[in-house]
């Protein structure tokens, strides 16, 4: 019998001090039983990154013609679209054809590396795309079914906790 997706609940309460963004969002996000609790957390931490009332996560990893979150305008026109990984550079193209801003989130540091060098030259045509390198290293231990997370952002540092634990997790980007 195949594994089901487990369905989490996060509160998640997002101080941006770039954007002045301060706000709750309660989101809930189902782990792909062949997803990580490290990409979750990924998931998590771009939500927080780009949170807007607007931005949602879509069906993800089931679709091909959607990315894993966007914004969408009032007219059904996507402004953002956010992948995860090691993104396909075919992938990449449609996407940067089809929204306003894309952002790759990458997350396994040698193996983004890796990609990274092999389409560097590839992805600087695209003027919508960033590329942005999430170390979140630990904070898997903070996934559980009902989740409060705190997480303060202040130029490049996001601060990522809960009642019992804290981390640092950073965020660089890659030049495109």
């Amino acid at each position: 019998m195949a594994q089901s997706a487990t369905i989490n609940k996060v509160s998640l309460n997002v101080a941006d001090m770039v954007r002045h963004h301060y706000q709750q969002h309660e989101l809930v996000l189902a782990i792909h039983p062949s997803e990580t609790e490290l990409r979750f957390m990924v998931r998590v931490i771009a939500f927080a990154l780009n949170a807007n009332e607007h931005l949602s996560f879509t069906k993800g990893l089931s679709t091909d013609d959607e990315p894993e979150a966007w914004q969408k305008t009032l007219s059904d026109e996507i402004e953002l679209w956010i992948d995860f990984g090691q993104v396909d550079e075919k992938r990449i193209r449609k996407a940067c054809g089809r929204s306003k801003q894309v952002i790759i989130y990458t997350y396994q540091e040698r193996k983004a590396n890796m990609w990274w060098e092999k389409n560097k030259q590839s992805l600087a045509r695209h003027n919508n795309l960033s590329v942005f390198h999430i170390d979140a290293s630990g904070t898997e231990v903070l996934v559980g079914r009902n989740m409060q997370l705190q997480c303060n952002i202040d130029e490049g540092l996001v601060s990522l906790s809960d009642d019992e634990q804290h981390f640092d997790v950073v965020v660089t980007q890659y030049g495109v």
